[in-house]
């Protein structure tokens, strides 16, 4: 008796022993893995969510051009690097044109302030402080910035920050943009890949649906909303240009990040017709601009209609903890990037709970059917 014990315990040792060591093993490969991919995380997340939401523009030009899949993918990138690149390229070159030029005028001495307009002191709240600063700016420049130095190197130092940060974004974009189209050329075997994985981590049932389900909330993500804002962007960002309005650059980004997180662009609409008006130009132009800024911040109200149809299935509170979330995270990629995934998360997961409990309903049905 004694020795059949012995032998149980020595089994079961050896048994939890050879499982510790096959766990630590395989932890150690995926604390390895985790290490040598996170710097690419960001990018490749952004590449899943570009090739979901170009993946019906590349099936129907396959189709209809005939080529093959990767020739097709590789005119669909080019086409997107031109349409990122060129407008992103004509807002950071006016941005670093004119932070050079005051920068130029400063250190020469030449950098002066037009005087002050009236009509400012009449804004609400902010009005006579900003029309006060001006009058000092106009009168003694020097001097006021030099009482002035630290906030204004603050300032300074948040506007390189972001500048900077935005010029990462961009190229991250397009490196993911790039990525997106080798996914495009591996569509159908990714895709058949993806299925088998949901599959083996659901039933034969549900892992079709959740992978239909994460697809279709990713690319009405992707298009109804991370889309159209930097399209309602462009635009804003175009006008504000002719038109002339001081820190054009600056206030576009600001467009898009309150575009994604469904604030109204109307709100920098508003500061962009301020600052229009604060200058020396005439009054028609003024009141025509002013009408073109508002119509542009509403690019966005014409556009969803007409992309997303029936509307947007997620929450917007979902939509706007994943932009924030993804912002704090991983700056202005992390706020698309979060956008997407956590609507797809938050629809996965809802259609999850519902399968799980329609066995629960179906008997509470019966039984109540049955009293």
């Amino acid at each position: 008796m004694n020795g059949s014990t012995e032998d149980l315990s020595k089994a079961l040792t050896d048994a939890f022993t050879a499982s510790l060591i096959r766990f630590a093993l395989i932890a150690f490969v995926l604390m390895v893995c985790t290490w040598v991919f996170a710097p690419f995380l960001p990018i490749m997340l952004w590449g899943i969510v570009l090739a979901v939401a170009l993946y019906p523009a590349h099936k129907a030009l396959k189709k209809r051009i005939g080529w093959s899949p990767g020739r097709t993918a590789t005119v669909i990138v080019l086409i997107g690097i031109a349409l990122i690149g060129v407008p992103t390229w004509a807002i950071g070159n006016a941005f670093a044109v004119r932070t050079l030029e005051a920068y130029s005028a400063y250190e020469a001495g030449t950098l002066s302030v037009p005087a002050a307009n009236p009509a400012v002191a009449e804004w609400p709240l902010i009005g006579k402080d900003l029309h006060a600063a001006w009058v000092a700016a106009a009168a003694d420049l020097p001097d006021f910035l030099e009482k002035k130095q630290p906030q204004l190197s603050k300032f300074a130092s948040w506007v390189l920050s972001m500048a900077s940060t935005t010029a990462g974004s961009v190229f991250q974009l397009i490196g993911a943009l790039i990525i997106a189209g080798i996914m495009l050329a591996w569509a159908e075997a990714g895709t058949k890949s993806i299925r088998r994985i949901l599959i083996g981590l659901s039933d034969a049932k549900l892992g079709p649906e959740l992978h239909e389900l994460a697809t279709k909330t990713i690319r009405q993500v992707a298009i109804g909303i991370i889309g159209i804002a930097f399209v309602t962007a462009i635009v804003f960002g175009i006008v504000m240009f002719i038109a002339g309005v001081p820190a054009a650059p600056l206030l576009t980004i600001v467009a898009l990040m309150l575009a994604i997180m469904q604030v109204p662009v109307t709100l920098v609409a508003l500061v962009a017709a301020g600052l229009l008006w604060a200058g020396d130009n005439s009054v028609p132009w003024n009141v025509t601009f002013t009408i073109l800024l508002l119509a542009a911040s509403l690019t966005d109200n014409f556009l969803k209609p007409l992309v997303l149809g029936r509307g947007l299935d997620v929450p917007m509170p979902v939509v706007l903890i994943g932009a924030i979330g993804g912002m704090m995270a991983g700056g202005i990629l992390g706020m698309f990037i979060g956008a997407a995934f956590l609507s797809a998360g938050y629809q996965v997961f809802m259609k999850w709970v519902d399968s799980e409990n329609q066995p629960a309903d179906t008997g509470v049905a019966n039984d109540a059917g049955a009293g």
